[in-house]
């Protein structure tokens, strides 16, 4: 085991299990998140939990954050009792999904105190977590990439896309845009087909062979839709809030997001519909509801 400790805040879908990778390799870690059951696996594999995200950042030199939104990472990095305050730390590694305006103001707050930020938002969800094949969207200052480089070699295969926070949020943005929008049109096409009499296998084994292959058809569907276990392991809610910052993002830009924000209509009605906190594979049912003759 290594004796400097790693610091790992918040150990959710995503993060728990690229935290236990790290504790598998032999790193000590240092853990906070809001949720006790959420501490209680790392801290049966070794990890001490602390009661702060300071605590964490009192003694971990490199901190890791998977955070749910914005404002929590927000407040997580820059707030009270925040990493901000932290003795020990000099590098967030930021593996989240919030946004390039969040990250660029949570840079800046923790330049000012000698701390520098990596980030490094990811794909690939819990599965891709748990067997270290995620991809990482990695963007931060040289020095300090090259400092954390060896870690995110357990966690998947590493893109370098820039030198400052926030490129990486772009780009997972548009990345899970793109993801999320592909399966709505994907859960439309099988609705109607099944509808229409076509063998849904049939329609994948064809869709795959030819050009309206994508994610959807590639991956989800074949391994947590057709089984019928809606179990991809990421929430619709989660779904709304990225295509949301997504929208939002490449509107700043001046593109008028046209087709992105047909999307993001349809996963915020479904989730107000059918609840937020259902695997965003049991889309398929919601558009089976609205297909009712």
């Amino acid at each position: 085991m290594t004796d400097q400790p790693l610091g790992f805040i918040g150990v959710g879908i995503m993060g728990r299990p690229m935290a236990r990778r790290l504790l598998e390799k032999g790193h000590s870690l240092v853990i906070f998140d809001k949720d006790p059951a959420a501490l209680a696996e790392l801290s049966g594999l070794g990890a001490r939990v602390a009661d702060s995200a300071r605590e964490v950042a009192d003694s971990a030199k490199i901190v890791f954050t998977s955070l749910p939104n914005p404002a929590i990472f927000k407040a997580v990095a820059l707030g009270p009792d925040g990493i901000v305050e932290g003795k020990a730390v000099r590098i967030l590694v930021d593996l989240s999904t919030v946004g390039s305006r969040a990250e660029q103001e949570v840079a800046a707050g923790l330049l000012k105190h000698d701390i520098q930020t990596v980030d490094a938002p990811i794909s690939g969800g819990a599965a891709g977590a748990s067997k270290g094949t995620l991809a990482m969207m990695v963007a931060g200052k040289p020095e300090a990439v090259a400092q954390v480089r060896e870690l995110f070699d357990l966690f998947g295969k590493v893109f370098i896309v820039g030198e400052q926070p926030g490129q990486g949020q772009l780009l997972k943005l548009l990345n899970n845009m793109l993801s999320t929008t592909a399966f709505a049109i994907t859960s439309e096409a099988f609705v109607a087909g099944v509808k229409g009499g076509l063998d849904p296998q049939v329609m994948m084994d064809v869709i795959n062979a030819g050009s309206g292959k994508n994610g959807a058809t590639l991956d989800k569907f074949p391994k947590h839709v057709l089984p019928g276990t809606f179990d991809f392991g990421f929430p619709i809610s989660s779904v709304c809030k990225d295509i949301g910052l997504a929208i939002e993002e490449c509107q700043a830009l001046g593109v008028p997001m046209w087709l992105g924000n047909s999307a993001r209509q349809l996963w915020n009605v479904a989730a107000q519909q059918d609840g937020g906190e259902r695997d965003l594979t049991e889309l398929v049912r919601t558009v089976e509801g609205w297909s009712q003759d």
